[in-house]
């Protein structure tokens, strides 16, 4: 199954291609009971959350990755869509990795103040790092397996109202965002400059450019809004799709899961 990218970025998700691959994904995983994919997704969650372990994790990121590939799904605009997310907790980690106890590897004064980095505090950019990974891919795999009447009408029975009413418009909000976002890539390149670029040299041009996507997006959001009204849209979004139901094996092998997390949690803490 081959689809065409439609946006110019490859380091933007392409809500496109996602959505033809949930649409068409004939895998045994796009058969698979939405439930036990959402399920996993937080245990997955879960996983990440309490160990610590870099052997595991790295494991989990390997059996993902896997699994992402049985199923179809394009590895190489996988490995391009990290790059934003990996900016985004490198951002952050590389803030937080200096004076973390450990073994010294190299210190420096700044300012009158002693900034140390440690092998810990460059384990903590790995084990963030990875766990990154582990959530983006999982979701982009349950994302791109699952159709978006079914997602919608999970969300629908998940969350009380106007919670869900809330989830969805966001939902379709990310949409919206991204698609200005790569709008502003296309700017860019036309005059010459590109993603990495744009930031290394004009970063607080690249800032603005950002916040101008954010205004225009919530205004394009409230005429989304207005037009839905106009069309009857009185608040209430009522999903009615009958959802593929779990089977007595996606019980086990979640709850099978489940008891595996709670051990390695145990037996780490």
């Amino acid at each position: 199954m081959r689809a065409m990218p439609s946006n110019t970025s490859g380091h933007i998700p392409d809500l496109d291609l996602i959505t033809y691959y949930s649409e068409n994904n004939r895998t045994f995983f796009g058969r698979m009971s939405p439930w036990t994919k959402a399920l996993m997704l937080v245990v997955i969650v879960l996983f990440i959350t309490l160990i610590k372990s870099m052997a595991l994790l790295a494991a989990l990121y390997v059996a993902v990755l896997l699994v992402y590939a049985v199923a179809g799904l394009p590895l190489r605009r996988l490995f391009a869509w990290y790059t934003l997310p990996l900016i985004f907790v490198l951002s952050l980690v590389l803030l937080m990795m200096w004076n973390v106890p450990g073994n010294t590897l190299f210190s420096i004064g700044v300012a009158g103040y002693s900034v140390t980095l440690t092998d810990n505090g460059l384990l903590l950019v790995a084990r963030l790092t990875i766990k990154a990974l582990i959530s983006v891919t999982f979701s982009l795999f349950f994302l791109m397996t699952t159709k978006y009447n079914y997602f919608s009408t999970m969300i629908y029975r998940i969350f009380p109202a106007p919670v869900d009413q809330i989830f969805l418009m966001s939902y379709r909000f990310i949409f919206i965002t991204l698609k200005m976002v790569d709008a502003m890539i296309k700017a860019l390149r036309s005059r010459g400059s590109g993603l990495i670029s744009g930031v290394a040299k004009q970063g607080r041009l690249f800032a603005e450019v950002f916040a101008l996507v954010f205004i225009r997006s919530y205004d394009r959001a409230d005429r989304i809004n207005k037009a839905m009204e106009s069309r009857g849209y009185s608040g209430k979004y009522i999903a009615v799709t009958r959802l593929p139901p779990m089977k007595l094996a996606d019980y086990g092998f979640v709850l099978l899961s489940v008891a595996v997390t709670a051990c390695l949690a145990w037996r780490g803490l």
